[in-house]
């Protein structure tokens, strides 16, 4: 049986909105298959996460970041995830601060962490190969959701990962939706109850998009395994190469 985990991270302040879309994508996830997928739910709500400071002190210490605060534990979650689902408010057209804050440093450690894995003199990130979708929410229409999703696949991309949407025409790159102007942190829950068309293609974007983030995982978990003798010639593949293996007892 090929395992999948699913990361499901709300990357709001508040528990709201965000959360309760966020739950939707991972039941749905969940349904694919329960006995092969295990899903994880993570808040940054009462977290804490420094901003970047560019001292390169993860460079030189196996990606050892200088803050202590809650970016080692997310950090280790969202690496040993064959799936991440960021559900995110819109907050200034993008991500809320410290969400922003753990992209940047997860990036910025991830050459530091990985250096000693890789050959002398080859400083390339691994290709984790991590399928990423993502469900951005405001309390208005047209206030910043696809621009949200938008850099939030920027994210992905420079992770060597791979964006993942739902199905059209609910979902084009992602799913969004807004509160209808209600600013209540549970206005999804409220309208979910009436017959909001905006409300309801907002929930079924993000089912569409935890269901396929999971199908296209299975798709490219087989097809690293079935390469792997091809694929672990390349350093870059190796790190995701060893944890399915170890993951799978293949």
């Amino acid at each position: 049986m090929l395992y999948t985990k699913v990361l499901g991270i709300s990357g709001s302040p508040r528990k709201g909105n965000s959360l309760f879309l966020l739950k939707e994508a991972l039941e749905s996830a969940k349904g694919v298959d329960p006995d092969s997928v295990h899903t994880q739910l993570y808040s940054i709500k009462g977290k804490i996460f420094n901003p970047c400071i560019a001292c390169r002190n993860c460079k030189d210490h196996d990606g050892d970041c200088v803050h202590k605060d809650d970016f080692e534990e997310l950090r280790e979650f969202w690496l040993d995830a064959d799936v991440i689902i960021y559900s995110v408010p819109v907050y200034h057209m993008s991500v809320p601060g410290q969400l922003k804050c753990f992209i940047d440093r997860l990036g910025n450690s991830m050459s530091g962490k990985f250096r000693s894995k890789m050959p002398e003199g080859v400083y390339a990130l691994p290709k984790l190969l991590k399928i990423i979708g993502s469900i951005a929410q405001g309390i208005h229409i047209f206030s910043g959701q696809e621009h949200t999703i938008t850099d939030l696949i920027n994210h992905t991309l420079m992770m060597q990962s791979i964006p993942v949407a739902g199905d059209m025409w609910e979902s084009y790159i992602g799913a969004g939706g807004w509160t209808v102007n209600l600013i209540d942190r549970d206005g999804f829950e409220k309208l979910a109850k009436g017959d909001d068309i905006g409300v309801k293609v907002a929930i079924k974007a993000s089912k569409d998009l935890g269901r396929r983030s999971v199908e296209l995982a299975k798709i490219i978990q087989s097809g690293i395994l079935a390469s792997k003798a091809l694929l672990g010639k390349d350093p870059v593949y190796q790190p995701v190469i060893n944890m399915l293996e170890k993951r799978n007892a293949v």
